[in-house]
């Protein structure tokens, strides 16, 4: 891959697994025939001292467009894993979109990773995601969107979170779909490297299996003994308003 790749959301969890990716591809120690870094990380936070891995690193913040425009400049592909929750993830995407829109030298292919089935669940956070999406769509910037189904480490994160919890619930009636994030990470890579592309077909685990058996496994694999307690869930996103896209990839 010969070209300048930005990643936002460089240090999250599927940042560093796209990050790593690019530079297991990057040829010639991840450097572009010019010697600049083909891989620049923009994070909110300065860069660790004791980082000195063949990136360049932007600060800046999506959260008010600080920086942006200058981590953006040069690049000629921007991935974008960083996300938060609400109505931040909608204006940090419209922020980040006029920054790639604004470029001189014409504007960088926006790699944009989103969720399976976020257009047929009312909840907000997958609306919001939803008009994150549009407002690439309607962008005059080159863009190819991928919708990923939930990350294995999410799974694990909702477990986790109940540990010392005497009842470790589970949504009775509920399958998910886990994909592993360096799945999700090499195809990102792969769409960056080929030309814009729009939607592209949805990203899923290799099997569907229900809350209550993840549950089960994760409490094997960590020693517990204690077994899960179902719970139904009566909100939109129970098992009988779950898009089969959800589960199904």
């Amino acid at each position: 891959m010969e070209q300048s790749v930005l990643v936002t959301g460089g240090t999250g969890t599927l940042g560093r697994a796209v990050v790593q990716r690019l530079l297991d591809a990057a040829p010639a120690g991840a450097r572009l025939p010019d010697g600049r870094p083909a891989v620049r990380v923009l994070s909110r936070r300065s860069r660790s001292a004791a980082d000195d891995r063949p990136y360049d690193w932007a600060t800046g913040d999506l959260r008010s467009g600080e920086g942006i425009d200058a981590a953006v400049t040069g690049a000629d592909v921007v991935i974008h894993c960083a996300t938060t929750l609400g109505r931040g993830d909608v204006e940090a995407t419209r922020r980040l979109t006029d920054a790639v829109a604004r470029q001189p030298d014409g504007s960088p292919h926006l790699v944009h990773v989103s969720i399976v089935g976020i257009d047929r669940i009312p909840l907000g956070y997958y609306r919001a995601k939803l008009e994150a999406e549009r407002i690439i769509e309607s962008s005059q910037v080159p863009w190819t969107i991928l919708r990923a189904t939930q990350f294995h480490d999410l799974m694990a994160r909702i477990a986790s979170a109940q540990r010392r919890l005497p009842v470790l619930a589970a949504l009775a009636g509920v399958r998910f779909q886990p994909v592993d994030v360096t799945e999700v990470a090499g195809h990102l890579v792969e769409l960056a490297d080929g030309f814009p592309a729009g939607r592209v077909p949805d990203l899923g685990g290799p099997e569907a299996r229900a809350h209550t058996d993840l549950t089960r496994a994760w409490l094997r694999a960590t020693g517990r003994r204690r077994p899960p307690s179902p719970v139904r869930h009566t909100s939109p996103v129970s098992s009988t308003a779950l898009p089969r896209t959800v589960v199904d990839g």
